[in-house]
């Protein structure tokens, strides 16, 4: 077992193993969980190092047959695609085990063991080439995520956390249905065997359609695209800091991510018929996050519902169906786990200080906090998308794929860019400009540790902005491949059309004369 199943099953591995560490060893399950989390970071970075950027193909890949009589497999692998969203797994790791290290008081060992086998799942959910077991990650991220909303969240913790529950699970009964339908078509769940025989196959529109809804939906409400947002806020404000850094930083990105493997793919050309309402949905959506967010007056909410709006601009970009489109939407994935991670970071921070999350409650902090102020300056700047830094490359890059499928929707979605600039201006100015007043007045800056845990996400803001080609080179070949592979399949769809149509036609024939 070598590459990526170390990814997957290290976290999980370590996870069994401080099962048996008593309960009074704080430290040592803290230490252990960060080894184990900096161990996967190593491994994820040699992957990225040894992943040969011009080949568009799956690498790394693991198969072993898992349950023969049904032809399930355990097949894993990389491609560009989905390398970057390993990588941020990997990175958020740690992350999150160093900046919850010391603030959680009840429960320590299962929060630490919830970390760690959430991030095995969601290493798998990336990696999976097996829809069946694609299925079993995807649904295995939930029980983690339940348990960290539902036990360390706030005083609306257990509504938080049935909203989120029933939300998903109807997601993923959808899909579970389509999975099904996909397999009695196709008589396979490996992915390169549906993507290759799917077109022979060729379903009806209709039947394409039912299917392309029922993935398409079980990931949008994942996203969340408006409207089927209404769980995020919700279980954002609950959630303990760790459990919103996850939830933003790579939990949404499995709904994107989903969308561009699955439901594009698979379905092009029904997708093509459902692209009006889609981008409409994905507009809407950027615009009315950012709204909303304007007029919250708790910080969490505000950026709960300004990853509504980014997301919007994810799934814009994946539709828009050109390079810049594409390789900006998955680009863009990684900048709003890292900037939205970094933001909910610094609302956790401060609220361990504070005690509160109203914005009317703080003022002044650039004095109290400096170097705090100076994180959330450049994590602000980075969320709207300030040049130099990584927010701009993904939106510029998803705004040119989205003015070269349709002037309008890049028009439409260019104001959330600037409603975003408006809020997150607006916050940072209440919360550190001014004199100190209310709860800021006696707080202490950030401990070593907190800033460490930020260093990190602040390199690679810095990093993707001024050196974007690093990260760009390794989907390049990737998403070269996705579209050739959707335009053909459109082609060939349009062609039996007009086969069908041809046939159907009144052929008429001269008449011989007797």
């Amino acid at each position: 077992m070598m590459g990526i199943s170390w990814l997957i099953f290290l976290p999980v591995a370590a996870a069994v193993v401080l099962l048996f560490v008593p309960r009074s060893w704080s430290r040592v399950l803290w230490g252990a969980a960060l080894l184990a989390t900096l161990i996967v970071l190593a491994l994820a970075i040699v992957l990225y190092v040894r992943f040969d950027a011009d080949d568009a193909g799956l690498q790394f890949v693991e198969h072993a047959l898992w349950i023969p009589q049904f032809g399930v497999a355990y097949h894993v692998g990389l491609d560009g695609l989905s390398l970057l969203l390993v990588m941020l797994t990997a990175l958020l790791g740690p992350v999150v085990v160093l900046a919850s290290w010391g603030t959680i008081k009840k429960h320590e060992k299962e929060f630490v063991l919830s970390l760690l086998v959430l991030q095995g799942a969601m290493m798998g959910v990336f990696t999976a080439w097996d829809l069946f077991l694609f299925y079993v990650f995807w649904e295995a991220v939930l029980i983690p995520m339940y348990f960290l909303i539902g036990v360390w969240g706030s005083s609306r913790r257990i509504y938080a956390t049935i909203k989120f529950f029933i939300f998903t699970m109807a997601g993923s009964l959808l899909m579970l249905v389509a999975i099904i339908s996909l397999y009695l078509q196709c008589g396979s769940f490996d992915f390169d065997h549906i993507f290759s025989s799917l077109p022979e196959a060729a379903l009806p529109l209709r039947n394409q359609l039912w299917l392309f809804a029922a993935f398409f939906l079980a990931f949008a409400i994942k996203v969340p695209l408006f409207p089927l947002h209404t769980w995020l806020p919700d279980a954002h404000t609950e959630a303990p800091m760790a459990g919103s850094v996850i939830l933003a930083g790579v939990l949404l990105k499995m709904g994107t991510y989903g969308i561009a493997r699955l439901a594009l793919p698979l379905f092009p050309h029904a997708a093509q018929v459902l692209f009006p309402l889609i981008a409409a949905l994905s507009i809407v959506g950027i615009i009315y996050g950012a709204m909303v967010a304007m007029v919250q007056t708790d910080i969490k909410r505000l950026v709960a519902y300004s990853s509504v709006s980014h997301l919007g601009f994810v799934v814009l970009g994946l539709i828009a169906l050109n390079a810049q489109g594409l390789e900006g939407g998955f680009l863009q994935m990684v900048n709003h786990g890292l900037s939205t991670g970094a933001l909910f970071m610094v609302v956790g921070f401060l609220y361990q200080r504070t005690h509160s999350r109203l914005i009317a409650d703080h003022g002044g902090l650039a004095s109290t906090m400096p170097v705090f102020s100076v994180i959330f300056g450049i994590v602000m700047l980075s969320s709207i998308g300030l040049p130099g830094l990584n927010g701009f490359v993904g939106e510029f890059l998803i705004l040119l794929g989205a003015f070269r499928h349709n002037p309008w929707w890049g028009a439409l979605a260019a104001t959330g860019m600037v409603l975003s600039a408006c809020y997150m201006l607006w916050v940072y100015k209440r919360v550190v400009w001014g004199v100190p007043r209310g709860k800021a007045v006696e707080v202490s800056d950030l401990t070593a540790r907190e800033i460490v845990s930020f260093l990190p996400i602040v390199v690679f803001i810095v990093w993707i902005g001024v050196f974007p080609g690093t990260f760009l080179s390794k989907i390049r070949a990737s998403s070269h491949a996705y579209l050739s592979r959707i335009e053909m399949a459109l082609q060939d769809s349009e062609s039996n059309e007009a086969a069908v149509t041809a046939s159907a036609a009144p052929h008429w024939e001269p008449k011989k004369e007797e």
